[in-house]
């Protein structure tokens, strides 16, 4: 049946940003980053389903490009993640967990706050969902150019999984076929180090202004602002 599917091209893959009727909502677990919710949703010809999700405020992640020697280089950290059961290779990254923040601004906060880094250039690389169906965490991934260091008396005290940060600058080359080896497993570090590669190799014409449109982001948003004032 699929072969038959229309065929398209680049301007027919367009995401819709349109929410089905939700019947009811109720929100079964709060935790402290992410809530569980619950709600009936109304699929038209598809009948009146359940669907458990988790609501996170979305996130921010960097791709942080130096060059050595006229090798670019990209900055990876590894860190410990408990829910992994292991020290992973990501990128700086962090919540969108200030209200109003502008995204890009989280970013900078965050590259300072885990590297000691301050960049002058911000472009958006790539955006993802994490898991659409089921953790539909935004993430918004920037490269970062024209780097400084934090000054001294800024830096940023780490605590808790912080302090097990090892930052790595890694050829983004080398990079690139670390994630293709299978040597990086975090989503966004993946998504990162891929769309970083290839938007090199595009003269870094894909490239959108810091402050892009963001629609799922906005949607997730106007989601959770929607069942709020319904409850």
């Amino acid at each position: 049946m699929s072969l038959s599917a229309p065929r398209g091209g680049f301007g027919d893959v367009v995401e819709d940003w349109t929410s089905a009727p939700v019947v009811e909502s109720v929100v079964p677990f709060s935790g402290l980053i992410f809530d569980v919710r619950r709600d009936r949703i109304d699929l038209g010809e598809g009948g009146v389903v359940v669907r458990d999700f988790i609501e996170h405020p979305g996130a921010v992640a960097v791709v942080a490009l130096q060059q050595f020697d006229g090798v670019d280089h990209i900055l990876l950290i590894r860190q410990y993640r408990h829910a992994a059961r292991g020290h992973v290779w990501e990128l700086p990254a962090g919540l969108l967990d200030v209200d109003g923040e502008p995204h890009w601004k989280a970013a900078a906060r965050e590259l300072a706050e885990e590297v000691d880094l301050v960049a002058g250039r911000w472009d958006v690389l790539i955006d993802e969902l994490v898991s659409a169906g089921a953790f539909p965490e935004p993430v918004r991934i920037f490269l970062a150019r024209d780097l400084t260091d934090v000054p001294g008396e800024h830096l940023h005290e780490r605590r808790a999984e912080e302090l097990t940060i090892r930052p790595l600058w890694v050829p983004l080359d080398e990079a690139h076929q670390a994630a293709l080896a299978a040597r990086i497993s975090n989503s966004a570090a993946l998504i990162g180090v891929l769309a970083a590669h290839a938007a090199r190799v595009a003269g870094w014409t894909t490239l959108r202004p810091k402050d892009a449109p963001w629609p799922a982001w906005e949607a997730q948003r106007a989601g959770r602002a929607a069942t709020t004032e319904d409850s």
